[in-house]
């Protein structure tokens, strides 16, 4: 949780996309029509694409200061290796989102049928 806390715009914002997909399976398996399950494809590609491109922008920080630094000590490398577990959370939770959303959609099937 601390994390989100400390986490940029960008990366809230990649968030925030992710959880589109799942709001859309929710309400297809509560109510299965082709219209939703539509939405549903242009949408995760949505949140793939938030999801790499938040991931590329947290590395490119972290490269950024990596580049900027002159020290080369074991503690630069430490905040660099944070830095990088912290640009890989928002993918994480978006493919997190995806998976759920994507087991919605698999119930809504089954109730369709």
């Amino acid at each position: 949780m601390q994390t989100l806390t400390h986490a940029s715009v960008f990366a809230k914002l990649t968030l925030l996309i992710g959880l589109a997909p799942m709001v859309m399976a929710v309400a297809y398996a509560i109510r299965p029509s082709e219209q939703r399950l539509a939405l549903m494809r242009p949408l995760s590609l949505a949140s793939i694409f938030a999801a790499l491109s938040g991931l590329l922008v947290g590395v490119t920080a972290v490269l950024v200061g990596v580049g900027a630094t002159d020290d080369a000590s074991a503690q630069a490398w430490r905040r660099s290796a944070v830095g990088l577990a912290e640009a890989l959370v928002p993918p994480f939770v978006t493919f997190a989102f995806l998976a759920v959303a994507w087991i919605g959609v698999a119930l809504g099937m089954r109730r369709q049928n």
